[in-house]
């Protein structure tokens, strides 16, 4: 077998017998059917109330847990060998640096994309289980839409950890890279430049710059080309208002995508050709 396929399989079964997986997979049910049915509680009605407003909850959810599992799942892939003496080993077999590092990230992304499948997917089909009627065709493509970048949102990260694996020197500071990693993305990011924004009094150019830095992060990339989609006033996410009237190509979008997957995972391998073990 393909030594990258037999390091992607290994790394997959070993994902799954953490039991990290399962538990992400039914925490992801558990919060996208709580999501999907009691997010009108607060107006009095409880039920699903539309697709749009529902993906644009779960653009949310996902925004925050899916770049935390990925790191977490990857942070220690090859500083994890390392300190546990197992790295020279496999590297004594007829294995490349190269092919090691693309089969655990394989690996890796293979068993995100199952839990991200079977957690969201699962409580959409039974929300749709229960209200058949609820979704229409062009709901069923936003669905789509929604898991696939959400698949790839978890690619994104799990490629992070990759490269903070190869260039950390212990598991404790790859951990440690991990949460920083994550923290800047999904919550600092953000908030350093709508404070730009802010404190520069928000002049033409600087609001014509932002929605372009906002493809500087993967994680709000995910989430412009979800809430994209959607119908109007489906998110009352933060981007909708700062973005207001500025149209992402979806071309575009998914280019972004992609290259947050390509960017570290390329990086992770060239790193890791030149570490010295």
């Amino acid at each position: 077998m393909n030594p990258i396929l037999t390091i992607a399989w290994k790394e997959f079964r070993d994902d799954f017998r953490s039991r990290w997986t399962l538990a992400v997979s039914v925490l992801f049910a558990l919060l996208a059917l709580g999501i999907a049915w009691f997010g009108s509680a607060a107006a009095g009605r409880v039920g699903l109330a539309s697709f749009d407003a529902t993906l644009a909850s779960l653009t949310t959810l996902g925004a925050f847990v899916i770049p935390l599992i990925g790191l977490l799942i990857a942070h220690d892939a090859v500083v994890g060998e390392r300190s546990d003496g197992t790295l020279l080993l496999l590297l004594s077999y007829p294995l490349g640096r190269g092919q090691l590092v693309a089969g655990k990230f394989i690996g890796h992304c293979a068993a995100l994309a199952v839990a991200t499948l079977a957690g969201f997917g699962g409580a959409i089909a039974v929300t749709l289980a229960m209200r058949p009627d609820a979704a229409t065709p062009a709901d069923y493509g936003n669905i789509a839409h929604f898991v696939a970048s959400a698949t790839l949102l978890g690619a994104s990260f799990v490629a992070l950890g990759c490269l903070i694996s190869v260039r950390a020197s212990d598991k404790a500071r790859a951990a440690g890279l991990a949460l920083i990693g994550w923290l800047a993305c999904v919550v600092l990011f953000d908030l350093a430049l709508l404070a730009l924004l802010v404190a520069s009094g928000g002049n033409p150019v600087e609001r014509a710059t932002y929605p372009w830095l906002l493809l500087l992060n993967p994680v709000d990339t995910f989430r412009l080309s979800i809430l994209g989609t959607l119908g109007n006033g489906a998110g009352n996410d933060l981007l909708t208002g700062m973005t207001a009237g500025h149209a992402y190509p979806p071309a575009l979008l998914l280019a972004s995508q992609l290259a947050w997957i390509a960017l570290p995972f390329a990086l992770a391998m060239l790193a890791f050709r030149r570490k010295e073990i």
